[in-house]
């Protein structure tokens, strides 16, 4: 501890902080010196009456007696003043350590100062070694504070100082001082002048509290908030990922406010265009690496939806855990639009907007590598414009231009939105059929159909301003199905197709492969028998369905084809390629009218009156607008009752608009329509919806009960479905039983209706009723 020789700043006497001796202890003297005095006289004149009775001898007693009062009282009262100067002594030497320790732990360095002109260093902390300097070296050297500080911060220094002293005010600062190291660190100095009791300065007290790491967390700070208020938008959320805090370049991205968004979630911001995975992997990301960047697509309060390049950090704690997240982002649609108009030039045709000839063989190159692997078959077709050079000449390249564009416009109507149509040349066109059927034969049939719906497109007539043109074009079809054949040599087997086609005649479709050839002129021939065919050839077959007791209840309507020189075909043959065509549409309008027509007869017999007949029903004749509106009048117009007739849907047919199906079938069901769900187990049904389909009946496909009895997985299926029907209160119709085993094991878990050869096979109406009589 460094003391002042001359002067300890921390020795006050006895006086307490009003300046004034310690009022207990004077109290104290006073208290004893009365009462001493009080006794003394009291008891000392008491006793010179009884002994004496001489007056002059009393006299000189008394006299002797206040002598010695004097002597006796002035060794008590010093006795008593020395004690009470020994405690206050001792009271100063403990709070004048106590103000030492204060001082050597305070984190500030404790100084005093002489208040005189020379402003003398009396004591400094031992603190004052962090600048390199003992506490002895600052006293002994003069001015040494003054020389330290920083020249910019001098003059500001000397003038508050200044001007607290004449205001008498505590003086405050903060600047800079260079250590003995040559480093400069940042102070808050605070000193203030003590005095005494009459009001008399006695020493400057301060302190010089090192600031330089707040100085440099404030930069920090100001840094940080000058990046926050950056050009990029940001956002900062707990850990919970509420939201704390934005920037202004977040309300100019999303248009939501600070009042708007504090206290909500970033979902907010979803634009419903990723879906749950995606948030998972993110999140997964962020969890394991602390980090995420992508692109993400959101929507501004306008409903607006935007693109985005996003990255979030987790914000990590000592212990590991996440406090925060902090993302930035920025609208990159102009970035978006600028890709889109460069890919664009690179591989869109700039008259259709269609992939250009570059675009097409590098997702021919996809399609050959994807369906090699998928063991799929695909196809591509060339499509050239016949007489279109005539028409550029005769009317001019704008009238040429129109037409391909409209034809641009059919042949996208004809393919599916998962395939390729591209301008391939100034009157060509390529389509690029992929995953197609992965039979050859089932592959070339769609191949056909295609090309026949693209080929019967382009003959309709055109009104090019008002110039009605008929068009005709010839297509060449190759078909791929493995990587080894290159691009190159499907292109040429495609062209050489075109060329075949060109060489038949103008106006015709033509395989690279003679016997892909021939099934497209069977194709053809079968279409064109079919569109002859209705009604007149077609038949309906009746499978009977009955109870665990054998007795019927009903039966399934299946649709035969008689042609009168191919003789019967079997709906394998025709259904795809009525499905392709749209001809299922008047197949199944005549399907429902045969059928209702037979139950109003058989309610004219008691012995078939109860019978429940069902009817299969297409998606496309399902999804029809009006298809409610056709099963009502066709119900009205054959006088059937509707509790006898039961549609039979597939999985497949619940894929889309789901809500719109259940309104149909709930109106129908009103009407005391039946439903059936077919081929249950097959497709993809969603038990959510499955529960509000108003259903009758599940139907357990075929596939499943043919190895009932050998196969686990078939076994444990068909329990499932069966369990599932009686936990929502339909009834079980297992079809395909063939064997009374089969019958036996769906009997003991509960299945009691079965449709399948053991009973009969489906069979003409007159057979139907003959077999009745045996159920």
């Amino acid at each position: 501890m460094v003391r002042s020789k001359e002067y300890s700043p921390f020795k006050r006497g006895l006086s307490n902080k009003d300046g004034s001796i310690e009022v207990t202890g004077v109290l104290r003297v006073v208290l004893i010196y009365a009462t001493f005095s009080a006794l003394y006289i009291l008891l000392s004149d008491q006793a010179v009456h009884w002994l004496l009775t001489d007056p002059e001898q009393i006299t000189l007693v008394s006299i002797t007696k206040g002598w010695a009062f004097v002597a006796i009282t002035s060794i008590l009262l010093y006795g008593l003043i020395r004690r009470l100067l020994q405690q206050g002594l001792e009271a100063v030497q403990e709070r004048e350590e106590g103000y030492r320790d204060l001082a050597e732990q305070s984190l500030a360095i404790i100084y005093q100062a002489s208040i005189d002109a020379e402003s003398k260093t009396i004591y400094i902390s031992p603190r004052v070694t962090e600048l390199g300097y003992s506490p002895q070296e600052w006293i002994d050297t003069p001015d040494l504070w003054l020389t330290l500080i920083h020249p910019e911060d001098i003059e500001r220094v000397l003038n508050t100082l200044k001007q607290s002293h004449d205001d008498k005010t505590v003086f405050t600062a903060e600047y800079r001082l260079k250590t003995k190291y040559g480093q400069w660190r940042h102070f808050y100095d605070e000193a203030r002048v003590v005095h005494d009791a009459h009001g008399n300065g006695l020493y400057l007290q301060g302190m010089m509290l090192d600031i330089t790491d707040r100085k440099q967390a404030e930069q920090e700070l100001r840094i940080a908030a000058t990046a926050f208020e950056s050009q990029d938008a940001m956002v900062v959320t707990d850990e919970n990922r509420i939201i704390l805090k934005i920037n202004q370049a977040f309300t100019k991205v999303t248009g939501y406010s600070t009042q708007e968004t504090v206290g909500k979630m970033p979902s907010m911001l979803k634009s419903g265009l990723q879906d749950a995975e995606f948030y998972q992997l993110m999140w997964d990301s962020l969890d394991r690496d602390h980090y995420w960047q992508g692109e993400i697509w959101n929507r501004r309060k306008s409903g607006e939806v935007y693109p985005e390049r996003l990255s979030i950090t987790a914000v990590i704690d000592d212990a590991g855990k996440i406090t925060n997240y902090v993302a930035a982002f920025s609208d990159i649609t102009q970035h978006k639009k600028a890709e889109e108009t460069i890919h664009n030039l690179a591989f869109y045709d700039a008259l259709t907007g269609l992939p250009n000839r570059k675009l097409l063989l590098d997702h021919l190159r996809k399609a050959l590598l994807s369906n090699a692997r998928k063991k799929y078959q695909g196809a591509m077709l060339f499509i050239d414009i016949d007489d279109f050079k005539s028409l550029n000449d005769t009317r001019g390249h704008d009238i040429g231009d129109l037409l391909l564009i409209e034809i641009a416009k059919r042949i996208q109507s004809c393919i599916h939105a998962d395939d390729t149509l591209a301008r391939f040349g100034s009157d060509e066109f390529a389509v690029l059929l992929d995953a197609l059927n992965d039979e050859i034969e089932q592959a070339a049939l769609q191949a056909s159909s295609i090309a026949e719906r693209i080929h019967n497109a382009i003959k309709q007539p055109f009104d090019l301003q008002g110039l009605t043109y008929y068009c005709k074009a010839c297509i060449g079809i190759s078909l791929f199905n493995d990587q080894e054949t290159s691009f190159d040599e499907l292109l040429k087997r495609a062209d050489a197709a075109l060329s075949q086609a060109k060489e038949t005649g103008r106006d015709k479709i033509h395989f690279f492969d003679n016997t892909m050839q021939a099934a497209l002129e069977a194709r053809v021939n079968l279409e064109s028998w079919l569109r002859t065919a209705i009604p007149e050839q077609l038949r309906l077959f009746y499978q009977v369905q009955v109870d665990k007791n054998g007795h019927a209840f009903g039966a399934e309507a299946l649709i035969r084809w008689q042609h009168p020189e191919k003789g019967m075909i079997s709906p394998a043959e025709f259904i795809p390629l009525a499905e392709e065509t749209g001809l299922i549409l008047p197949i199944g309008r005549w399907v429902m009218e045969t059928a209702c027509r037979q139950i109003k007869i058989w309610e004219a017999e008691a012995s078939t009156r109860h019978l429940i007949l069902a009817i299969n029903v297409s998606a496309k004749q399902f999804h029809q607008l009006d298809f409610v509106d056709q099963v009502l009048d066709v119900l009205s117009q054959t006088g059937a009752d509707p509790t006898r007739l039961k549609l039979e849907l597939t999985e497949s047919l619940l894929v889309d608009d789901v809500e719109t199906i259940i309104s149909k079938m709930a109106a129908l069901k009103k009407k005391g329509v039946r439903f059936s769900l077919d081929d249950f187990g097959t497709g993809f049904s969603s038990l959510s919806y499955l529960k509000r389909l108003p259903l009758d009946q599940l139907k357990i496909d075929q596939s499943f009960v043919r190895d009932i009895n050998t196969d686990p997985n078939d076994a444990a299926i068909v329990r499932t479905v069966i369990a599932l029907g009686q936990s929502l209160g339909l009834d079980v119709i297992a079809e395909g039983v063939e064997t009374e085993a089969q019958k036996d094991f769906l009997a003991i878990h509960g299945c009691v209706q079965y449709q399948g050869y053991l009973f009969s096979k489906p069979v003409a109406l007159a057979d139907f009723e003959k077999l009745l009589q045996l159920h």
